[in-house]
């Protein structure tokens, strides 16, 4: 059996995902790195866009938000405001997300309304860059 790591993943409202995993590859905010068995320690800034583990040689891909990884010997741990799988997409909602914060943005909002607008575009547009990536 090959040797594998500890991925979890977890937002505010829930644990997304905690499986036994192969390997990892996310994107930190210094750009994409990948994970395997034994890494060094390491806690970095993750930047919003796609994870992909790789499980019993089979990719899982996941939409993921702005967050932070912790990596220790056999364990990966994210902590982030978004994670969805990428066959859980609904890419029809994820359009009509992206149109509404589009069309929020062009009203006048304040500094919080705006950030609030420009998270769920940045959520919808990974989400949409996710699933049109592994559509089949």
């Amino acid at each position: 059996m090959a040797a594998t790591l500890k991925l979890e993943i977890v937002t505010p409202s829930a644990k997304i995902f905690s499986e036994d995993v192969e390997m990892v590859t996310l994107t930190g905010i210094d750009g994409e790195m990948g994970i395997l068995p034994e890494h060094m320690p390491l806690m970095t800034q993750l930047a919003s866009g796609e994870i992909h583990a790789r499980k019993d040689g089979k990719s899982i891909f996941l939409a993921v938000g702005d967050g932070f990884v912790q990596v220790t010997r056999n364990q990966v741990s994210v902590l982030t405001d978004m994670a969805i799988k990428a066959d859980d997409i609904d890419e029809a909602k994820a359009e009509e997300a992206r149109q509404k914060a589009e069309n929020r943005l062009t009203q006048k909002l304040n500094d919080e309304e705006t950030a609030t607008v420009q998270a769920s575009l940045m959520h919808a547009l990974t989400q949409l860059n996710v699933k049109r990536r592994h559509s089949r």
